[in-house]
């Protein structure tokens, strides 16, 4: 086994990024079209709704890919008062709590959407499954259709995130965070958060992976189905289900994500006097050594498949194999280039 060690000036090119967008759903696709939960009789009663790409009551292949849910700062729509006098453990003032003590800075305690007079009570949110989306979720590259009614008849919204606009995104505690605004991913932004009749309907963390959609913003514009309205007070008004219901119906959810690849490339140089010989048995016999094949006498002739790493200490670390057998001889010489990601 012959060897050769690394000049690390000149065969090692290191921290070479880039930065690659995938599908964020199952099998790497970019459009998820069904909508599933694990209830069996379409009774919901949770503040937080896990959706499946399948049945998970009928398919054991059912994976989780969001988390939807709303969230009120006073714990209207879940069980239980601000005075113990009920049971119930207002569950949407602990998912308001839980976002604000992610995302927003020191003794701020309510959320702000662009353009809207005042800060905002409650939100509807989407949180992306962390597994499935890795680093981040690719800014520009989702679009989520809602359909619900208004004014007695169904209507449908089509949401994006405004880093098309060639604006700096706003950067705090949650990273960076762009507004949600109506449009698509092919016309692109219709009308900018600020200029939305009552603003901007939401906020998007790409780097957390969450969406937050203003709760009164979402009802007017008819993207929820039947809203309910006033808040209820100490009653579960099942928001979570009539926001899942409006994802449902509106049957597309586009998203990719995005993660940069660290990768160093080796080059592995074999000139025409090395690498010409093999420890492979058929190369020559067990008796005396001869060249098993006369051609090779004074012009022997390999091939490469494969190129191990090694380190100081002569441990494997990597083996990278070549697409097709690479052939060497003594007028031959070869340049092979070993990529690593990280």
């Amino acid at each position: 086994m012959a060897f050769q060690r690394f000049n690390p000036e000149n065969d090692v090119v290191e921290n070479q990024r880039t930065t690659i967008s995938s599908g964020l759903w199952t099998g790497g696709s970019s459009t998820l079209t069904g909508f599933f939960t694990q209830s069996l009789n379409g009774n919901i009663t949770g503040s937080v709704l896990e959706l499946y790409n399948v049945d998970p009551n009928t398919d054991t292949s059912a994976e989780t890919q969001i988390a939807v849910g709303y969230a009120n700062v006073h714990g209207s729509g879940s069980a239980g008062n601000t005075t113990k006098l009920t049971t119930g453990g207002r569950q949407t003032a602990a998912l308001y709590r839980q976002f604000r003590n992610v995302i927003l800075a020191p003794n701020t305690n309510e959320f702000s959407f662009t353009g809207a007079a005042s800060s905002s009570d409650d939100f509807y949110f989407i949180s992306f499954q962390r597994a499935r989306q890795r680093e981040k979720i690719d800014p520009g590259n989702w679009e989520l259709q809602l359909t619900g009614q208004m004014a007695g008849k169904a209507a449908k919204i089509q949401l994006i995130d405004d880093s098309g606009a060639g604006l700096n995104p706003l950067v705090n505690e949650g990273g960076r965070v762009f507004n949600v605004v109506s449009g698509s991913i092919n016309d692109g932004i219709n009308t900018a958060a600020a200029s939305q009749p009552g603003g901007g309907l939401g906020l998007f963390y790409p780097d957390l992976g969450i969406i937050l959609l203003d709760a009164s913003q979402m009802e007017a514009s008819g993207g929820l189905a039947d809203p309910v309205n006033p808040r209820s007070s100490d009653t579960f008004d099942n928001r979570p289900q009539k926001f899942y219901n409006s994802i449902k119906s509106g049957s597309s959810f586009q998203a990719r994500r995005e993660e940069e690849i660290s990768s160093t490339n080796y080059f592995i140089r074999a000139n025409n006097k090395d690498f010409n010989f093999s420890s492979n048995p058929t190369f020559s016999t067990g008796s005396d050594g001869s060249l098993t094949q006369g051609t090779f006498f004074k012009d022997p002739k390999t091939f490469i498949t494969q190129v191990g790493l090694y380190n100081d200490e002569n441990e494997l670390l990597a083996i990278a194999k070549l697409s097709k057998p690479l052939l060497k001889s003594y007028s031959r010489e070869a340049i092979i280039k070993v990529k690593l990601d990280f």
